[in-house]
């Protein structure tokens, strides 16, 4: 899979993929993140990539020509099968989503900024708009980095044991059961005596029980 992310902010994104998972994935060749600068498409002495909003109004608006053009070199490189905007008011970002995204190819994740992208960007140059939640961020760099790795850790090969994400929370719309590990007792705190059973259908059956209990208690939404 192939990852660009445009930026006007390349430094604020860059580290997230250079540690733990995402970074053994690119070690594999199983993942490819570009981080692409807009501002290497913008012209003038000062290759401004935002100005003012027609209208009036405070805030400055990411321009529509160096986005073009990023997104016309992008793509004249490889075929992409979804160009995402990073918007607070995209379809909320689920397991699911990063569950269908995970099977594609190409991505290009565009991160807004500032007051947000003209909304000719958004009218005819993106495929998808994508929020992680109902809050603002100084900018999209940050919810692009959550959506890349909630993406790339599905790839096959990239987690060292295929299983894991499988059982992750929301994968089966549930969150997750509660884990231990050793020592078996830590301060008269006992582990849960089912799960040093070795018996695997009551473990089963003990964690999709305490799965559907923590649900309840904390997330009852996604019962519905």
């Amino acid at each position: 899979m192939h990852i660009s992310i445009i930026t006007v902010l390349p430094r604020l994104i860059e580290s997230p993929f250079g540690d733990s998972i995402l970074k053994r994935a690119q070690n594999k060749g199983l993942a490819q993140v570009e981080i692409v600068d807009l501002r290497q498409y913008a012209t003038g002495k000062h290759k401004p990539v935002d100005d003012y909003a027609f209208g009036g109004g405070a805030g400055m608006v990411m321009m529509i020509e160096p986005i073009e053009k990023c997104i016309n070199d992008l793509k004249s490189k490889r075929p992409y099968d979804e160009v995402i905007y990073m918007s607070p008011d995209g379809e909320l970002f689920t397991q699911s989503i990063a569950n269908e995204l995970s099977l594609k190819k190409n991505l290009i994740l565009l991160c807004g900024h500032y007051k947000g992208v003209d909304e000719r960007v958004r009218e005819h140059l993106i495929t998808r708009e994508i929020s992680i939640g109902d809050y603002v961020l100084s900018g999209g760099e940050l919810a692009a980095a959550v959506v890349a790795d909630a993406v790339i850790r599905l790839i096959p090969g990239v987690l060292s044991d295929e299983t894991s994400a499988l059982t992750d929370s929301f994968q089966d719309g549930l969150v997750a059961p509660p884990v231990y590990t050793r020592p078996a007792e830590y301060n008269g705190w006992k582990v849960p005596e089912v799960l040093l059973s070795g018996d695997h259908s009551k473990i089963e059956e003990w964690k999709h029980e305490k799965a559907l209990e923590r649900t309840k208690k904390r997330r009852p939404n996604l019962l519905k």
